[in-house]
């Protein structure tokens, strides 16, 4: 539930950023954050509530989010073309990565059905610390660009500075998953 609200608070957050209504875009962004960190407690703290499908749609939820986010963003010119590109495509690179995955894991006879199935769980991505630092910082570049209008530092060198360790975490972790390949996936046997 938490998850498909993140979903559902994507489009929102983008059409409040195209508005240009950076005020209640901070704000839903906030709301946004929360259901991400209390999807998270409430997974690591209660094991009855973990589910293939939760840690399907969490990742794919935070996903969408960050890339509504970054397009709209840059498309109000608060975030470089380029940045907005090379982290798209870095999530484009993984989410084939993971189809891939999926395909080569999933027992014969492969169906469709079976392939689209979340809770069929064949593997599962481990994410890297670099891709974790990234993830951290990608979304610190959000709250600081959604921030720059509201509180006037929209020209700030410190904004550019983001912007610029920000690809270099982006590389950083496209690199990593690249890197340490077959190590950042886990193959779940029971099937």
């Amino acid at each position: 539930m938490l998850s498909m609200t993140r979903i559902g608070l994507a489009p929102v957050l983008g059409y409040l950023i195209i508005e240009e209504d950076f005020n209640v875009a901070l704000g839903v962004f906030a709301l946004a954050g929360l259901t991400d960190l209390l999807d998270g407690f409430i997974a690591r703290n209660w094991a009855n509530q973990k589910s293939a499908l939760g840690s399907a749609l969490d990742p794919l939820a935070d996903k969408i989010l960050i890339s509504v986010l970054y397009v709209s963003l840059t498309y109000a010119d608060l975030i470089p073309v380029p940045l907005t590109y090379m982290i798209i495509s870095r999530d484009i690179m993984l989410i084939a990565a993971v189809f891939y995955v999926r395909y080569r894991t999933l027992p014969t006879p492969r169906t469709l059905a079976k392939y689209f199935n979340p809770c069929y769980a064949t593997a599962r991505l481990k994410p890297t610390f670099i891709s974790k630092v990234n993830t951290a910082v990608q979304l610190i570049l959000v709250a600081a660009s959604l921030a720059a209008p509201v509180f006037n530092y929209a020209d700030s060198i410190y904004l550019h500075i983001l912007w610029c360790f920000t690809a270099f975490t982006t590389a950083a972790s496209a690199y990593s998953y690249y890197h340490y390949g077959r190590k950042t996936v886990q193959v779940i046997k029971d099937r």
